[in-house]
């Protein structure tokens, strides 16, 4: 999918010998507050996608990084290139995959009539920005670094990042975390001045903080020597003399990404970050599809949940619905909202949709999860996974198959290198060297597709009424309403429950439709605990309806495709010049704002406006129709 994203982040300064005192007593406090609580929330981020396969480092420097570090691009570069065919050929593959229907996206609470339109045409056709907590919109709209206090504290200066070869670095490296037995490095001045000297000194310290450094003559020549003044005991807190007191122990900034996961972006600026406001700033010379900003120093960091939602800028191109069309349909979406459905992406791109081996999980058939996640499949996948199934499906040894996969970090390769170490007999164990999280979205999926045909019903039986029976929100607790109370409420405050041994069900035929769907997949609705504690579902509450705030809209017209109908707040800061759009162009555009609370899908209120399938199954044939 092709976006623009723009997140808030907070980064910690190096622990204080307090801290660090302290640390056994904040581990068994954060053990505390993850037993108590399990907090599910998105982060915000202004997305923009152009170019899916774009490299996050500008490699011109052709400098070496290591190949843990280049692993993810690695993951996206490994493409056979029948992957990289003609539009038709790509629509030919998507045929296999998934429509709304298949997850039971089916309803609509508005009564205009659907119209067609291209979503994400272009990457600048979908931006996304984060709701703070303080209900302020991110938007990043300033490179300039914050002014410490104190005066005597200075950040490194630009040379100080280039002074240094990369071998100097690495030997720097293994000194500080005191890695090899030398007990300093010797770094020669070339074109010895003062000046020189003095920057090498300054980078040391800054890039490697708990060195000290010297200068000696050896044989005529001039050295900067660095060691380690404390000997193990800087280890325990490096830094503490490069961060100043009036300084926020957080540095708090604007991500703006384009075209990546935050995680993978997150992932990208540990590595080559030092905490800093100046550092991080640096950073805007050397990476791509990422700018970072808006800095501040904090005593506070930023949690997961600290968000209201997110506020979405989407364009619509070629749309072929009348003015009084979209007026009903932008007008329906502000009053009434839309269906709450969990949107395409959280079933997958394949053929094979993840609520299947959600649902096998549950179900305890660990050879149907192993079947499911190594079987061949139809559809777009990338060349070297393709030839991996094709292997496991003729030999069924895993580590043959695992020989197909020049990257071992996908689903697959971390099943099988499970298999090759618990052997077939012992696949839970193999399952599980699976991350967590990745383990846990396999059967969150299948709440969700349960989740999503229960609402299908409930709208297709009771219509946009609140009914007796249906369940309300009284703070936590889910309560039923009563008929006397029927009055009091309406369709937006009806939730409804995701299966768990801790929710309750509508007492009229939705809870009945429950009962009957899980058992038709061989679950008890009764007993969702598992023998496994991490695959115990405790279900949860999700309002059916939701109203999107602070909508607007406006239809565009445009002769050309491939420009851009808005600025992105990157294109503000570097002052580029707004679109010139004509009166009456060749193509018309709906343009179309609003915010959302966290966890519902931004395509799912799209999906309302335009009563068309969103999956990427169909996108991808409207695309591919355009383009001829």
């Amino acid at each position: 999918m092709e976006t623009v994203e723009m997140n808030s982040v907070s980064l910690k300064r190096p622990r204080s010998e307090d801290d660090v005192a302290n640390a056994d007593e904040i581990k068994r406090q954060k053990i505390l507050e993850k037993s108590k609580t399990e907090n599910d929330s998105g982060q915000s981020v202004e997305t923009v996608t152009e170019q899916p396969d774009k490299s996050l480092l500008e490699d011109t420097k052709n400098e070496m990084i290591p190949n843990e570090e280049n692993e993810e691009q690695e993951d996206e570069e490994l493409e056979d290139s029948d992957e990289d065919g003609d539009p038709e050929s790509f629509a030919d593959m998507m045929k296999h995959g998934l429509t709304e229907s298949d997850v039971g996206i089916t309803k609509f609470v508005s009564s205009h009539k659907g119209f067609s339109g291209i979503l994400k045409e272009r990457y600048s056709d979908f931006v996304v920005h984060e709701i703070g907590k303080d209900g302020r919109v991110s938007h990043l709209d300033d490179f300039s670094v914050p002014v410490d206090d104190e005066v005597n504290f200075e950040d490194p200066s630009e040379e100080t990042f280039t002074v240094l070869s990369d071998e100097d670095k690495q030997r720097l490296e293994e000194l500080q975390l005191l890695k090899n037995k030398e007990a300093s490095v010797a770094i020669e001045v070339i074109e010895d001045t003062k000046e020189k000297r003095t920057v090498i000194h300054q980078a040391v310290k800054s890039l490697f903080p708990g060195l000290e450094t010297k200068t000696e003559d050896r044989d005529g020549k001039k050295y900067i020597i660095a060691y380690h003044a404390a000997g193990k005991k800087a280890l325990a807190n490096p830094r503490k003399h490069s961060w100043p007191k009036s300084r926020g122990n957080y540095c708090h900034f604007v991500l703006y990404k384009e075209n990546k996961d935050t995680m993978d972006a997150i992932n990208v600026l540990s590595k080559f970050l030092r905490i800093t406001a100046q550092r991080l700033a640096h950073l805007n010379k050397c990476l791509m599809n990422f700018k970072l900003g808006n800095f501040s120093y904090k005593n506070h960091p930023l949690k997961l949940g600290e968000l209201q939602g997110n506020h979405f800028t989407v364009v619509l191109r070629n749309i072929t619905g009348t003015d009084d069309q979209i007026e009903q349909a932008m007008h329906s979406l502000r009053e009434i909202g839309f269906i709450n459905y969990y949107g395409m992406q959280r079933f997958g791109t394949t053929a094979v949709p993840t609520y299947q081996i959600g649902r096998a999980i549950l179900q305890n058939n660990w050879n149907e999860v192993m079947d499911l996640i190594l079987k061949p499949r139809p559809g777009a996948e990338k060349g070297y996974l393709v030839k991996c199934r094709e292997e496991w499906a003729k030999t069924k040894d895993p580590a043959t198959a695992l020989k197909k996969l020049p990257v071992k970090r996908c689903v697959e390769g971390q099943l099988l290198r499970g298999l090759l170490k618990y052997g077939m007999k012992n696949i839970i164990s193999a399952f599980g060297i699976i991350p967590r999280n990745n383990r846990l979205m396999y059967i969150h999926s299948y709440q969700s597709y349960v989740w999503n045909n229960m609402v299908s019903k409930r709208i297709e039986e009771y219509g946009l009424r609140a009914v007796p029976g249906d369940l309300i929100l009284k703070g936590a607790t889910a309560v039923h309403i009563e008929e006397g109370d029927i009055d009091n409420y309406t369709i937006h405050d009806v939730v409804m429950p995701l299966p768990g041994f801790d929710v309750i069900y509508p007492k009229h035929k939705i809870g009945e439709a429950y009962k009957e769907m899980l058992v038709a997949d061989n679950l008890d609705i009764n007993n969702m605990r598992h023998k496994i504690r991490d695959y115990s579902l405790s279900g949860a509450y999700r309002k059916i309806i939701i109203r999107p705030q602070n909508v607007n809209w406006e239809v565009v017209s445009y002769d050309d495709p491939r420009i851009p109908l808005f600025p992105t707040d990157l294109d503000k800061l570097e002052g580029k010049p707004l679109p010139v759009l004509p009166t009456d162009g060749k193509f018309r555009a709906l343009k179309m704002e609003f915010s959302l609370p966290p966890s519902t899908y931004a395509t799912m209120a799209i999906r309302e406006v335009l009563k068309m399938d969103t999956s990427i199954k169909n996108q991808t044939q409207l695309n591919t129709t355009w383009l001829r």
